[in-house]
């Protein structure tokens, strides 16, 4: 038996029919695709081969007011991931991004160089820091996974601050890893750090609670925004309006050619009212006098009396903000978050404290406008007050006692006006101006409090940084809200001499130092100058802007600063070491008690006399004759006003009048609180 093969003949004839069955085939599929449903098909081979990808727009920079370059862009190179086209095979994918991995953390050397350290994800690569966002490749993936659920072509961010000879070196791998690309980005570069982070501010990824907000206005999930300082106030100016090029790509997702454009539109520009070289003498004084006095905390600043103009802020401790520039390592951020002394916290606007003596401003001021005193009422302080108790007067052994700052020394300041008041911060003058004594009215607590809000204390100056506290200013109402207690004549007293429930921020402190110098215009403190575009042609200037006037009146305000003279050239003024030659300096110190435990023993820190620790501060401006420049100085836990905060005011003032620092005076023989 055998198998008939088919002839020759019969072969070539089923080969042929073979060939037309193909061929119908191939047209059928064809015609299918052009004639059934041509337009989906063609949307289909376009979006695989055309891409719109965003053109980010530079961000506007930051300069000061003498246009030196504070803030900047540079280019940083990061890894990317793009979901799209990673091999859908989960263990083909997960080679690659073990490769990835493999090359940012053991890259070839260029140079001789140390042996690559790995801490947390933050890596250091021949002296280099770069950025690691995930640790292993399965993590990657996961995210990979979720993206491509709705956002398949939206990038997966593996690492930052590659260093560009890495960069390049992965470019070149690129071939063989598919979904991996390599591009480079702005970030911004604080060319100050420390020195202005506390004004600049940072940038940082969308908060998650906020993203739908963002999405709203425009913005992209892979965008950064201001979360802090100027950067965040001015987050809609700075950022500019993002253009987009439409693009032609390969099977690997490389651009082969571009088919369209829409430039960006760069962001504005900020021209700040900050001097930088006057900010870098005024940080260089107030850091080297919080180490000598061994204080922990501190701020300073310079305001023009004229316009409200910050030409310096400071606030110490502070940190560097390039290291959220390109994303701060998490270690590191939970350092700045679990430090004691709050480095990111802007003493100067956002720390409430107490204001001392320096509070005596408003009460002279009050008690002139409202009658309670003239400025030749005279009255007796003997260093210590006993207060009756209202509801058994007649017993002594139920009054409350109130002493001077002066009583510690064993001495009293003796029949005194308004003036030598000030000149000495005599608190049992104030105590008796302001809550009364016997037949002595006083100014009480609602007159009180309504003359320090005008003076702008409780409430927002609204300076154009974010993160400004209100402070506190107790009412009767306050107090029973609060506390379920009534008002006392002692609160009132308390609240005369800045203590008690009294909290106010420098900003407040130095802003009505100003409104007093300049004939009582309290204004609006401004950070930002003008708003200039790409060629640095003026967009916006800031013309000064008042919040009121005090309802106060020169004539009254006048004696308000002949006793802030008196302070500093009187003599027994508390402020003696502020005299400077060639620039006649009007001040205010204070010394405020504040109840902490700062060495965790669990119990409120007292000295070897029993005395709580004190803030120092000082509040001044200069010429006396003609007004420019009000400061404060503020050093947490800094002991008395006079002998820590009047000496870093002296060297401050004379570094911007560019007079000599060396006193011209000695302190007082009584001290000063």
């Amino acid at each position: 038996m055998y198998e008939e093969r088919p002839q020759a003949g019969e072969r070539l004839y089923l080969l042929i029919l073979g060939m037309v069955l193909a061929f119908v085939a191939v047209v059928g599929q064809l015609a299918r695709l052009q004639l059934g449903n041509p337009a989906r098909y063609y949307v289909q081979a376009r979006e695989n081969a055309i891409r719109i990808m965003p053109w980010p727009a530079p961000r506007g920079i930051m300069y000061d007011r003498q246009y030196r370059v504070l803030v900047r862009n540079r280019p940083m190179f990061q890894v990317e991931v793009i979901p799209q086209f990673l091999p859908e095979d989960k263990g083909e994918a997960l080679a690659i991004l073990e490769e990835t991995l493999q090359m940012l953390q053991t890259p070839p050397m260029p140079v001789a160089g140390p042996v690559v350290a790995t801490e947390s994800l933050t890596t250091t690569v021949y002296g280099e820091t770069m950025t690691l966002l995930f640790s292993n490749a399965q993590a990657i993936w996961e995210e990979v996974e979720d993206e491509r659920l709705g956002a398949a072509y939206r990038p997966v961010v593996i690492a930052r601050k590659v260093p560009r000879w890495l960069a390049l070196y992965l470019e070149e791998q690129r071939p063989s890893l598919p979904g991996v690309r390599v591009r480079a980005v702005p970030v911004r570069e604080y060319l100050n750090g420390p020195l202005l982070a506390h004004i600049v501010g940072y940038m940082g990824p969308i908060p998650a609670n906020q993203w739908q907000t963002y999405e709203a206005r425009g913005y992209r999930p892979d965008q950064w925004i201001g979360l802090a300082g100027l950067e965040a106030t001015y987050e809609d100016v700075l950022r500019g309006m993002d253009g987009e090029r439409e693009i032609v790509v390969d099977v690997q997702g490389r651009m082969i050619r571009t088919l369209s454009e829409r430039p960006p539109q760069p962001g504005y520009s900020l021209v700040l009212t900050i001097d930088l070289e006057l900010q870098r003498q005024v940080e260089a004084i107030l850091r080297r006098h919080l180490e000598e006095a061994g204080a922990p905390a501190g701020a300073v600043i310079l305001e023009d009396v004229r316009t409200g103009a910050i030409l310096s802020m400071v606030s110490l401790p502070t940190f560097d903000n390039n290291w959220f520039a390109a994303g701060i390592d998490p270690e590191r951020y939970q350092a700045l978050l679990s430090d004691p002394w709050r480095p990111l916290l802007n003493q100067a606007i956002s720390g409430i404290y107490p204001p001392g003596s320096t509070f005596k401003l408003v009460v002279a001021a009050a008690a002139l406008e409202e009658g309670v005193i003239t400025p030749r009422t005279r009255i007796l302080a003997e260093g210590e007050l006993w207060l009756p108790n209202k509801y058994f007067p007649d017993d002594p052994t139920q009054a409350q006692r109130f002493v001077c700052w002066i009583a510690k020394y064993g001495g009293k300041h003796g029949l005194i006006n308004v003036e030598q008041a000030l000149e000495v911060s005599c608190d049992i003058f104030f105590y008796i101006v302001g809550g009364g004594y016997q037949d002595f009215p006083g100014l009480g607590n609602d007159t009180l409090a309504y003359y320090a809000r005008q003076f702008g204390y409780g409430e927002l100056s609204g300076i154009d940084l974010p993160g400004e506290h209100r402070g506190l200013i107790p009412t009767s109402r306050w107090k029973r809200l609060t506390y379920a207690e009534s008002w006392t004549t002692g609160d009132t007293y308390n609240m005369a001499i800045g203590q008690g429930f009294v909290l106010s921020t420098p900003l407040q402190v130095v802003n009505a130092t100003a409104a007093v110098a300049n004939g009582g215009i309290l204004y609006r403190p401004q950070i930002v100058y003008q708003i200039v575009d790409a060629e640095g042609r003026v967009v916006r200037s800031f013309e000064p802007e008042v919040i009121r006037r005090l309802p106060v009146s020169d004539a009254n305000l006048e004696i308000v600063r002949r006793g802030m003279y008196l302070a500093v050239y009187g003599p027994r003024g508390t402020a003696r070491r502020a005299a400077l030659p060639g620039i006649t300096v009007a001040g205010k110190t204070g010394t405020a008690e504040f109840a902490a435990d700062l060495d965790g023993d669990g119990r409120i820190d007292r000295n070897e006399q029993g005395n709580l620790p004190t803030h120092a501060w000082f509040t001044a401006y200069a010429p006396y004759e003609d007004p420019e420049v009000a400061i404060v100085v503020f050093v947490f836990g800094g002991g008395e006003g006079s002998a820590t905060a009047v000496p870093i005011a002296r060297e401050v003032l004379a570094a911007y009048f560019g007079v000599d620092a060396t006193p011209i005076q000695q302190a007082s023989p009584e001290g000063g609180d």
